[in-house]
């Protein structure tokens, strides 16, 4: 597969130029278990030494996952609860979207969940199912002790409620809408080269790491590929690692 990463190393250039940081980051949603996609996934970024942030369903997690994880560069977050669709007639997919009472009972349960399983390598970063999540529970959240909440496209401001960073994910490679394949490599180049830019005129806030969202469950081997490629064009490029810190 030919990729031509003209437009991202260019803007990639310009952004050094102008003496810019561009802190990069990794999620990838939807890991319950160890499989050979984890383990694809896993290789991927210890060859590129850029960590896997792992969003884990907490209700489906298994002890092997935790032990699969233990010694790795794959940091483990919250995915939801059960990644179960709670969406009224006229919504898009959500769990946490929807106005019903246990919201905060299965976010709560959720972080309990998954210090049981992982202890000390948790993060606590709420990614909602979807990336949708109702707003009124964002102050929650954050007495829950979650201490970000991650879900898609730049943000609009540094904290999504008091004492909870918001830190979005931004390039997506799989078309979720048609083929679930990739996404034209020269679409999603085009999209990160814009959004360097919007960075380096101020239209995005530059403080926030960029954000590269995965599904290692679902990937083709095209998708593996362009992940493979993109990675090491931004590392190439000037990018520079991100990872979330280790909260209480």
């Amino acid at each position: 597969m030919h990729i031509d990463w003209t437009p991202l190393r260019v803007a990639l250039a310009a952004s050094r130029r102008d003496g810019l940081d561009l802190p990069f980051w990794w999620r990838d949603d939807d890991a319950i278990a160890p499989t050979s996609a984890l383990d694809q996934l896993a290789a991927l970024g210890d060859d590129a030494s850029l960590p896997v942030h792992l969003a884990v369903i907490p209700a489906h997690a298994t002890d092997a996952l935790a032990d699969r994880v233990d010694g790795t560069q794959l940091i483990p977050l919250v995915h939801g609860w059960a990644h179960k669709d709670h969406s009224a007639p006229d919504q898009k997919k959500n769990e946490f979207l929807t106005d019903r009472v246990d919201l905060a009972h299965d976010s709560a349960q959720a972080l309990k969940r998954m210090h049981d399983l992982f202890g000390p390598r948790l993060r606590h970063m709420f990614v909602p199912p979807w990336n949708r999540v109702q707003d009124g529970l964002l102050p929650t959240l954050a007495t829950q002790g979650y201490t970000a909440l991650s879900t898609f496209g730049p943000r609009r401001q540094a904290e999504a409620a008091p004492g909870l960073a918001q830190v979005n994910t931004h390039i997506d490679p799989i078309w979720w809408k048609g083929t679930r394949d990739l996404v034209s490599p020269d679409h999603l180049v085009t999209q990160t080269a814009a959004h360097i830019d919007a960075r380096r005129r101020g239209d995005e806030d530059g403080t926030e790491p960029l954000g590269l969202l995965t599904h290692h469950l679902v990937h083709t081997p095209a998708i593996w590929a362009f992940t493979h490629g993109f990675i090491h064009e931004m590392l190439s490029g000037g990018a520079t690692p991100w990872t979330m810190e280790t909260t209480r």
